[in-house]
C-alpha cells in the first residue's frame, strides 16, 4: 500500500461529506493547500465547518468555498482580505467564531497531542471569554480554550518522501505543523515527493505517522496576496541622490 494518490479529486471525494469539520493550513495565501481545497469545492460537500487562520481572498485559497456556498461556520483569526467573508457573516449567513491566533495554534496543537484544553491570559476580561470557564493560578485569571480536533485536515508542504515525512519552506511552515497533526485523517500536498531516505531525518518536521494520504501538488503560480513595490525613480531624482 502507498499512502500517495495520483487522483485527488477522487481521494477527496471519498473522504469529506457534509457537515464535517475540515482544518486547513495557510497563512494569507502563503502554504496554502490549492490543489486539495479545490478539490473539496468539486465534492460538493455543504455545511463545512472550516478551522483556518483565515479563508483566503475572493476567488483564491478557501474563498472558493465561500463562493460556492459549502461553509456554515469558520473558527479563524482574521477576515479582512476577503470582502465576500466578511459580507456572509455581517450578513448572518456564516457563523463565524473568532479566536486569538496564539490561542487557535495552541488549540490545533493541543487537539494533536491529546490535550482536551488548556488554560490562557489571552482573552481574559473580553467576549472571547464569555461562557468559558475561568480559574486562578498565582493571583491571575486565567480562561480555558478547549482543543480542536478535525475530521479532515488539509496542508501544504515543500517536500515529502512518499510516507508522507514533510518538511515546509519558510513562511509556509506557519499553521501547517499544528493542523497536520490535528486531523483524524490528515491529506498533504507536497510540491515535489522523494523517496524514503531521501530527506535528512533531522529537517522533517511532520513526522508521516500523522499524514494518512499524499498527493503531488499541481504547478501553478503562486498568488500573492499584496504585492508591494518600490516607486521606480525618475531621472532627475536619481541624478539629485548621486549629487548629495
Amino acid at each position: 500500500m502507498t499512502k500517495q494518490a495520483t487522483d485527488t479529486a477522487a481521494l477527496i471525494s471519498g473522504l469529506v461529506t457534509d457537515g464535517m469539520t475540515i482544518a486547513v493550513g495557510g497563512f494569507g495565501l502563503s502554504g496554502v493547500p490549492f490543489d486539495l481545497i479545490d478539490a473539496v469545492r468539486d465534492s460538493g460537500a455543504t455545511d463545512l465547518v472550516v478551522v483556518s487562520n483565515n479563508m483566503g481572498v475572493d476567488g483564491k485559497g478557501l474563498g472558493v468555498l465561500l463562493e460556492n456556498n459549502q461553509v456554515a461556520k469558520v473558527i479563524g483569526s482574521y477576515v479582512g482580505e476577503n470582502k465576500l467573508f466578511a459580507s456572509q457573516y455581517l450578513d448572518g449567513r456564516l457563523e463565524v467564531e473568532f479566536v486569538p491566533q496564539g490561542t487557535l495554534a495552541e488549540r490545533l496543537r493541543a487537539g494533536g497531542a491529546g490535550i482536551p484544553a488548556f488554560y490562557t491570559r489571552t482573552g481574559v476580561g473580553t467576549q472571547v471569554a464569555e461562557g468559558k470557564p475561568l480559574a486562578d493560578f498565582d493571583g491571575e485569571t486565567y480562561l480555558q480554550e478547549r482543543a480542536i480536533t478535525a475530521d479532515i485536515a488539509l496542508v501544504r508542504a515543500h517536500l515529502s518522501d512518499t510516507e508522507g515525512n514533510l518538511v515546509y519552506r519558510y513562511t509556509a511552515r506557519n499553521f501547517n505543523p499544528a493542523v497536520a497533526t490535528a486531523g483524524r485523517v490528515t491529506i498533504a500536498e507536497a510540491e515535489r515527493i522523494v523517496e524514503v531516505g531521501e530527506i535528512d531525518p533531522n529537517v522533517i518536521v511532520t513526522p508521516g505517522i500523522f499524514v494518512q494520504h499524499l498527493v503531488q501538488a499541481s504547478e501553478r503560480e503562486k498568488p500573492i496576496e499584496q504585492r508591494t513595490v518600490r516607486p521606480a525613480r525618475s531621472e532627475n531624482s536619481a541624478s539629485t541622490e548621486e549629487g548629495n
